[in-house]
Parts: C-alpha cells; sequence; structure tokens
C-alpha cells in the first residue's frame, strides 16, 4: 500500500515532512490540498482528518496528522535505528523537546506575528515581533556548542524547526544575525538529504503567495 500524503507544497509542516520522507529515502504519494477551493473541509477529507488541517499522511489507510506526529511515525516505522529519531531515552527526549519548543514557542509566535499580516491585513506588532525574537534568542542558545539543535547529529528536530525558520526568509525577521542560527541554517541547508527539493522548491512557492498577498 502506498503512503499517501495531503499536502501544500508551500506549507513548512508539509515540507518538514517532506525533507524527513527523503532523509529516510521514502517514497510518498502526494496528494495536493486544494485550500483555496475548500477540499480540506469536503466530507472526505474530514473522515481522515477532523482538524481539517495539512500535512496529513494515511499509511495502509491509517490516518495521522500533526507534522511532528508525523515525522516521528515515518523514523519510527521506516528508519529503525535511524539517528533521525534516536532510540536512546535521554538523546530523544532532546529532539523531543526540540520538536515541542518548535511547536509551542518558535513556530507558533511566527505564525501569531506574520499570518496575520499576510492573510488578514493586520499591521506589524511589535510586541510579537519581540517574542519571535526571544524564541530565536533561545534557539541560538541551543545551538551553542552544537552542530545540530539536539546534538552532534542531524534529526527530525532540525528538519521540523529547519522549515519553519526558512520560512521566516519571506518576512521581515532577520534570524541570521544569531551567529549560531546562521551557522546551524547553513549546515542544514547542506547536509539534509534532497533539501533543495524537499523544502526550496515549497519554500519558493509560500514566498510567491506572500508576495502575491501582501500586494493586494
Amino acid at each position: 500500500m502506498p503512503v499517501d500524503l495531503y499536502y501544500v507544497p508551500g506549507s513548512a509542516p508539509c515540507r518538514a515532512v517532506l525533507l524527513t520522507a527523503r532523509a529516510l529515502n521514502l517514497n510518498l504519494n502526494l496528494k495536493l490540498v486544494d485550500l483555496h477551493h475548500g477540499e480540506h473541509l469536503k466530507p472526505e477529507y474530514l473522515k481522515i482528518n477532523p482538524q481539517h488541517t495539512v500535512p496529513t499522511l494515511v499509511d495502509d489507510g491509517y490516518p495521522i496528522y500533526e507534522s511532528r506526529a508525523i515525522i516521528t511515525y515515518l523514523v519510527n516505522k521506516y528508519g529503525k535505528g535511524s539517528a533521525l529519531y534516536p532510540e536512546d531515552p535521554k538523546a530523544r527526549a532532546l529532539v523531543d523537546q526540540r520538536l515541542y519548543f518548535d511547536i509551542g514557542t518558535l513556530y507558533q509566535r511566527f505564525g501569531d506575528y506574520f499570518y496575520p499580516q499576510i492573510f488578514g491585513g493586520a499591521p506589524a506588532d511589535k510586541d510579537k515581533l519581540a517574542k519571535v525574537e526571544d524564541a530565536l534568542k533561545l534557539l541560538d542558545t541551543f545551538l551553542e556548542g552544537q552542530k545540530y539543535v539536539a546534538g552532534p547529529n542531524l534529526t527530525v528536530a532540525d528538519l521540523s524547526i529547519v522549515a519553519g525558520v526558512s520560512s521566516f526568509e519571506a518576512s521581515d525577521i532577520d534570524f541570521k544575525k544569531y551567529a549560531n542560527v546562521k551557522r546551524w541554517y547553513e549546515t542544514v541547508k547542506s547536509t539534509a538529504p534532497g533539501y533543495q527539493e524537499a523544502n526550496e522548491k515549497g519554500l519558493d512557492a509560500f514566498k510567491a503567495l506572500v508576495n502575491s498577498l501582501l500586494k493586494k
């Protein structure tokens, strides 16, 4: 049975899944979801994902949503023993911490700051921007003396965070002023398997969307 991925190219969470699949050398059956025309709200989609979000993975009839749950599932099933999601409890806990930091702090604050501007025409909020900067300072601290966000090896935490942080390029947030973040960003870009195909193409789509929305 194929592993289906319902996705949108510009979405950072979707790109995290694509990066993970490439790192595992796993072929996904890609199913584009047209959010503009409400495909995610149709009964057949709601049946597999009541949250009507992307990405959604369906593996042999089993649906999983929330990108960070998807990427850890993929390694657990298709990458046993892989350093992408280490089996040692302490090493795995650190990866999990970084993933939770990503969804609950870093990417969440970016979304709170930037998405109201592009999707709702709201003005930039300095207080929300300050919270993004605080999150980036934390990321910079995590990376002190570390090659990757959870230690010496590339993990799914890097793939999730880089998908989100790369999206900052479409905004006015200068994440590269943080030396450790900049170094890590360039390292992941050059070492994550299939980075250009799995992330850069979708990032270009996201930038194009942002440009079109800001011109309205």
